[in-house]
């Protein structure tokens, strides 16, 4: 940030990262009586802030002129010349409201349900004001007009973005347009911090050099980075030599208060940012806020969400558009149903018992893909499991039918699970469903993924699948009850269809 702010300034709040990383430079900035220099932009920005203007312009001028059409276009009379005007303000008009929602800060940038949240905001808070000025100044809207403006810019405009943060990810993952990482902190929680960070590119940080509080310096550290150095004092020789843009400061009890104070200082005079990992992990940004007190900035996290409203909200969604599909796909689960059935012998349902909310056990409902006699053959092929810890998978299992290949392949064996959520025994996003015999292995962390409803789909079909180990299914399921909300789920709906498409960890 840049400024000149009066020396006696006391900053009001502090900035918060996701995933428990802190932006302290909006704190301290105001404590240095001179104007500091800009942080310079970062590659990833300087294409994506114009492409996501782009985008926006783009969606509000479609969403406009569609609204045009479909209200007045199968009329004897153009249009009139207020919503022509309405149509051709429409770009200017949602991208202030986008801009107004914060949806171009480079913190909500490039991370799908934060710039989903905001999007989402901007469309209803619009609305909505549309509504209360027409109601003041007590002019006649056209309903029909906003009915299709809003919803489809929202629709457009997350289409767009959807394809930006794609385009940007893969950025992030072939290790270009990153932020260049310098890791301040214990040689232990340094080296957690790359990996963490390394196992998911999508975050576009890479830990480039250390410098460590420690003695391990020439140590397991120095195995890892070719730039390692020791003490805090030598963190800008470290920041030239790595060419680093952020310093990330891991939790550390030889760096806090008044020095990581003075480091911020430091830091602002060079350009480079300076954020904090508190050690906190699997917290989602909308858990964690700043509340200043006697001077300090303590981090408050929220309880996670397991009961009210929302959650009665949640369940109410969850049904009804499980009534829908239902309706939708019905003539696409008779001709599945009617395959499964005449293609081999047994039942096109499969039933199975496993194990919902709060350990209470219910049916779950499949297109059977496997022969009558899966069930009893388990046992004989549990020393060929290509799985982990409590699950049992196999690559080329020889119970699959050929129709049941294709019907997992894609997951189409799990459609009829839309049954399970009509009935409240399932929902359309959360932890995968375990077996009974599963739960019954679980470690006591585990079973905390029970306090909420099992998914038809969920993290762990966005990011693997059968492909992922226990301990990655574990910690994604762990990250879904922490954290769902609402925007989450739509979010994993969203990816659910690119992962099912891609048939990747199908097996």
């Amino acid at each position: 940030m840049s400024g000149t702010v009066p020396q006696d300034a006391v900053p009001a709040r502090g900035a918060v990262e996701e995933d428990g990383v802190i932006d302290l430079r909006d704190g301290v900035a105001g404590l240095v009586g001179r104007t500091a220099p800009s942080t310079p932009s970062r590659p990833w920005r300087v294409w994506y802030v114009p492409s996501a203007l782009l985008v926006d312009s783009g969606a509000g001028l479609l969403a406009g002129v569609a609204a045009l059409v479909g209200r007045f276009g199968d009329g004897p009379h153009p249009a009139p010349a207020a919503y022509a005007a309405a149509a051709a303000l429409a770009p200017m008009v949602w991208v202030l409201s986008l801009a107004a929602h914060r949806a171009y800060e480079p913190r909500f940038l490039g991370s799908g349900p934060d710039e989903l949240r905001r999007v989402a905001a901007s469309a209803l808070h619009l609305g909505a004001l549309v509504a209360v000025l027409a109601y003041v100044t007590k002019t006649d809207v056209a309903r029909g007009f906003l009915a299709i403006a809003l919803p489809a810019a929202l629709v457009l405009d997350l289409a767009g973005r959807s394809l930006l943060r794609r385009r940007l990810h893969r950025e992030w993952a072939a290790g270009r347009s990153v932020q260049r990482v310098l890791a301040l902190g214990r040689t232990e929680d340094v080296l957690h911090l790359a990996d963490q960070l390394s196992r998911e590119p999508s975050h576009g940080l890479q830990v480039v050099g250390a410098v460590v509080t420690d003695d391990d310096h020439q140590g397991a550290v120095a195995r890892r980075f070719s730039t390692v150095l020791p003490g805090p004092d030598r963190v800008e020789d470290a920041v030239a030599a790595t060419a680093a843009d952020t310093v990330a400061v891991v939790s550390s009890p030889e760096l806090a208060g008044e020095d990581l104070r003075r480091l911020a200082w430091r830091l602002e005079a060079a350009g480079t940012e300076l954020v904090v990992s508190p050690g906190i992990v699997e917290v989602a940004g909308p858990r964690l806020s700043i509340r200043p007190a006697a001077g300090l900035s303590l981090l408050h996290v929220e309880h996670p969400v397991l009961s009210g409203s929302r959650l009665l909200l949640k369940s109410l969604i969850d049904r009804a558009l499980a009534a829908l599909a239902l309706v939708v796909l019905s003539p696409l689960l008779l001709v599945l149903g009617t395959l499964v059935a005449t293609t081999s012998e047994g039942p096109a349902i499969y039933r199975q018992r496993r194990v919902g909310a709060h350990g209470r056990e219910f049916t779950m409902l499949k297109f059977r893909s496997m022969y009558v006699d899966a069930d009893a053959r388990r046992a004989e092929l549990l020393a060929q499991s290509d799985g982990d810890g409590v699950l049992f998978k196999m690559r080329r299992d020889p119970r699959v039918t050929r129709v049941g290949q294709v019907l997992r392949r894609y997951s189409l064996d799990e459609l009829p699970q839309l049954v399970n959520v009509l009935l409240g025994h399932m929902a359309l996003v959360g932890p995968r469903p375990p077996l009974p015999v599963e739960v019954a292995a679980y470690p006591e962390e585990a079973h905390r993924r029970l306090l909420v409803r099992p998914g038809l789909t969920g993290l762990w079909q966005v990011s693997g699948r059968s492909d992922l180990s226990w301990e990655e299914s574990l910690r994604l399921d762990l990250r879904y009850v922490d954290n769902w909300s609402l925007s989450l789920d739509a979010h994993v709906l969203w990816r659910t269809g690119r992962a099912v498409l891609a048939g990747r960890g199908a097996y």
